[in-house]
């Protein structure tokens, strides 16, 4: 094969065909990807279990998902950087949905979900994602960030509290109640590896952070277990049980199996069966996993643009979500997006194609069959403080601290009522909440915007002036249901004294049924009251308006002209004649 060579003949729009189709692939460009692959892969072993312990399953289901799910994702998706798999910020949808319906319950929701991705690339709904205000995604986020770290707190101090409330200012409430009896050796680990987190990366090595940080939390955790100190980690507190009978501790060593998902154990351990009252059940979950699922691998794959020059294929990329995640619950896999952290991982390592990820995959595979003894070591509570750290940079700080200097108050309005209402509710509250309230806000703004200006005595506009008891007004703005009512309420207290009064709309681009309504009030309100209203310069969209509405002239009552200049000259042709004197 040459240098040049192509190794890839995939359609247009996927971002494998489009990195392919665009720019020669050869051996030079395999070697980046699978150096790459490799580098993220490595990342992402202990991230996936760590994610996976988070959302309330076992680890092992964390690696399935970057190892299917991120596969399949990166050959079908329309990303060509995208690394998927399990992300931070599904644990606030996934652990409840595993505490109430089990691993099958959630598996199924997956699957769900993804049908639901499929659907929005289908409709092609892939750049609606836009539309959502920054305030919207940065109030949940940062939302998502605290719930995350909230969840951590336990395996951080080493509490043992029993059964905690599902609510997160409740459980806060009852571990509080709980830290005189932290124990110390687990927040030594935890500490440890939080300090490691925090500094290393100021050394500027290349190795990740992460990786020296949990090596040297498992040493030290190894070395207080053999005192006697009792650091709770993977294997002490996960154990499975594979098909031959044989069980063990830790995470099995080998391939993930193909299980329908309802076969799976409920929260009883009895399989979670398939019926229309459950899927009801879990369709508010589903639902929620779909639309984060589109947000963040869309958003990731902006991020991505921004870094390479490249463009994505928005509907690809949802596509290519929906597929990983259909396929991935039979395989164990719970849900899988794009994620931005280990994405960016893989731009800085030098990839150039999905080939990285689906390297990455491999890895995360290989760790799994060959380093499942040895990742049983973990101890938990460095779990904890490397999922600290993956809540404060997926909090985005410095993004919120910037709005709250430099954006106006309904934005801050909009960040503080999706962030209060994550932690408080649930995401699909605050979303949902944000977005009309950030509608509202614009289209108040909006509203706003349409003014109402008295241009007779304007020498340029209307240099011969206008008739005694004529006046001319200048509508600027958008005259649609939020602003119409306000702005003829206000022309009828000031054309109440007058016997004519011109409209200048040049400024106006639209006329909704709002405004078509407010403006037929004006008109029949004028009429009763002997003042004629002459309409003046619509543009294209107002006047197709009030033709199908079938609204003509009325002889002096209501006239139409093209220009202000015909409206002036028309005013000054049709005045009464002047009084005689004796």
């Amino acid at each position: 094969m040459s240098h040049r060579a192509h190794l890839f003949s995939l359609r247009p729009g996927h971002a494998l065909g489009e990195a392919c189709r665009r720019e020669p692939y050869g051996r030079a460009q395999l070697l980046k990807d699978v150096l790459a692959g490799i580098t993220v892969g490595i990342i992402a072993i202990p991230l996936a279990m760590a994610l996976a312990i988070a959302s309330g399953v076992a680890p092992q289901y964390g690696l399935y998902t970057a190892i299917i799910g991120g596969f399949v994702i990166a050959l079908t998706g329309g990303s060509r950087l995208s690394i998927s798999g399990p992300t931070a910020a599904f644990v606030v949808i996934l652990y409840p949905i595993a505490q109430s319906y089990g691993l099958g319950g959630l598996l199924l929701a997956t699957l769900m979900a993804g049908a639901m991705l499929v659907l929005m690339a289908l409709l092609r709904l892939g750049r609606l994602v836009e539309y959502i205000p920054e305030p919207v995604t940065l109030g949940f986020t940062a939302g998502i960030a605290v719930v995350i770290a909230g969840l951590q707190l336990k395996d951080f101090f080493g509490l043992t509290p029993g059964e905690l409330p599902e609510a997160f200012v409740p459980r806060l409430v009852a571990l509080a109640g709980h830290l005189p009896a932290l124990h110390w050796p687990s927040l030594l680990v935890a500490g440890l590896t939080l300090a490691i987190m925090l500094l290393w990366p100021r050394l500027k090595t290349g190795v990740p952070p992460h990786l020296l940080a949990v090596l040297l939390a498992s040493l030290m955790a190894v070395w207080l277990n053999q005192q006697g100190l009792g650091i709770e980690t993977i294997s002490s507190r996960f154990s499975y049980l594979l098909p031959d009978g044989t069980q063990g501790a830790g995470i099995p060593p080998v391939l993930p199996d193909f299980v329908w998902p309802w076969l799976q154990p409920g929260p009883q351990g009895e399989a979670i069966g398939l019926s229309w009252q459950l899927m009801r059940d879990l369709l508010p979950g589903a639902f929620a996993i779909a639309m984060l699922g589109a947000i963040e691998s869309l958003l990731c794959a902006v991020v991505l643009d921004g870094m390479t020059g490249k463009r994505h294929s928005a509907n690809s990329e949802l596509l290519g979500q929906g597929i990983g995640n259909l396929i991935a619950p039979f395989f164990g896999g719970i849900p899988a997006t794009a994620a931005i952290a280990r994405s960016a991982a893989n731009f800085r390592a030098g990839a150039v194609s999905p080939v990285a990820a689906m390297v990455h995959a491999l890895v995360v595979l290989a760790g799994l069959v060959l380093l499942a003894r040895l990742l049983a070591y973990l101890p938990m509570p460095a779990m904890a403080a490397l999922l600290l750290v993956v809540a404060w940079n997926m909090s985005e700080a410095p993004k919120a601290v910037h709005l709250f200097r430099t954006a106006p108050k309904g934005d801050l309005l909009v960040f503080l009522t999706c962030f209060s209402l994550t932690i408080v509710f649930d995401m699909v509250i605050a979303i949902t909440t944000g977005m009309l309230l950030a509608t509202v806000l614009f289209v108040k703004n909006i509203a706003d915007m349409t003014r109402v200006i008295d241009i007779s005595r304007h020498e340029r506009m209307v240099p011969h002036g206008v008739p005694a008891g004529w006046v001319v007004y200048k509508i600027n703005g958008p005259l649609f249901f939020a602003a119409a009512d306000k702005v003829f309420s206000e022309l009828a207290l000031l054309v109440r004294e007058h016997r004519g009064v011109v409209l200048y709309m040049d400024a106006v681009p639209v006329l909704d049924a709002g405004g078509l309504s407010a403006l037929n009030r004006f008109v029949g309100e004028c009429g009763r009251n002997g003042i004629e209203v002459v309409v003046a310069d619509l543009q294209t969209q107002p006047l197709k308006t009030l033709a199908r509405a079938g609204m003509t002239p009325v002889n002096g009552e209501l006239s139409f002209c093209p220009t202000l200049q015909r409206a002036l000259d028309y005013v000054a042709q049709h005045q009464p004649p002047a009084p005689q004197t004796a």
